[in-house]
């Protein structure tokens, strides 16, 4: 569903993203994981289409984005860190523009799904500005579902959410991917989303350091680390002790 082809970015002259080759098949979960600064959100952003590559390739669905980006765009769906919402429509509103938007019919009853699944169906008729920052996110999340996305970007998806909200988010993602959608989401914390994660993107200053399984990483680290480091102890290790530049 997600194919990166030596994707590189640069932001007047200077390199946010270098040469990154990685691909997301549907069904899988993939953490996007790096220190701030690291490249995770430019990289989001240029799979979404909002950015263009200074050099590579992406393909959604198929789809090259560079050309054909109206194909590749209605194949996915990004979440931004900072959920961007009308403060004069409410949340049942904000779904109707949605849809209006992406041409679904018949969403009504897909929107009223999602709204129970994600708990705000009795917040329905509430006006964006009177809700709480993770109930922000959230009605984020319920709008890039109702056009059901083969590719679902979330960047820093638990920012604002309370320990229930975070297990909302977690089944309302295992859900899309048992459903065969392919999922990225960046942290730069780790462990927080480990146990959501069947992969993981390992990257640090715009350079990819490991790509591979939780067990990958694990059996890669194990004689240098010893077997009772945890994923934490490792992604520390690589983004703080590894020379910039040097893949795992």
């Amino acid at each position: 569903m997600i194919e990166v082809q030596g994707f590189t970015k640069q932001y007047e002259g200077r390199v946010a993203v270098d040469d990154l080759t990685f691909s997301v098949q549907g069904g899988e979960i993939v953490g996007l994981v790096g220190p701030n600064g690291a490249g995770k959100t430019t990289t989001l952003r240029a799979l979404a289409g909002i950015h263009p590559a200074t050099a590579g390739r992406i393909l959604i669905g198929g789809h090259d984005l560079a050309r054909e980006p109206i194909q590749a765009k209605r194949r996915l769906a990004l979440i931004p860190d900072e959920p961007q919402l009308f403060s004069s429509l409410t949340v049942w509103e904000h779904l109707d523009f949605t849809a209006r938007v992406y041409g679904v019919r018949d969403w009504r009853a897909p929107g009223e799904r999602l709204l129970t699944e994600l708990e705000l169906i009795d917040r329905r008729d509430s006006m964006a500005d009177e809700l709480s920052r993770g109930m922000r996110q959230k009605v984020a999340v319920a709008c890039a579902l109702l056009h059901d996305p083969a590719v679902l970007l979330l960047d820093e998806p638990l920012t604002g959410l309370d320990p229930r909200g975070i297990r909302t988010l977690y089944d309302t993602i295992r859900r899309r991917a048992a459903a065969g959608c392919a999922v990225m989401l960046s942290s730069h914390l780790l462990g927080q989303i480990e146990g959501l994660c069947t992969s993981f993107l390992v990257v640090r200053l715009g350079r990819m350091l490991f790509h591979g399984s939780r067990d990958d990483l694990r059996a890669r680290y194990a004689a240098e680390l010893g077997e009772a480091a945890s994923l934490e102890d490792i992604f520390f290790h690589l983004t703080e002790d590894a020379a910039p530049g040097t893949p795992a």
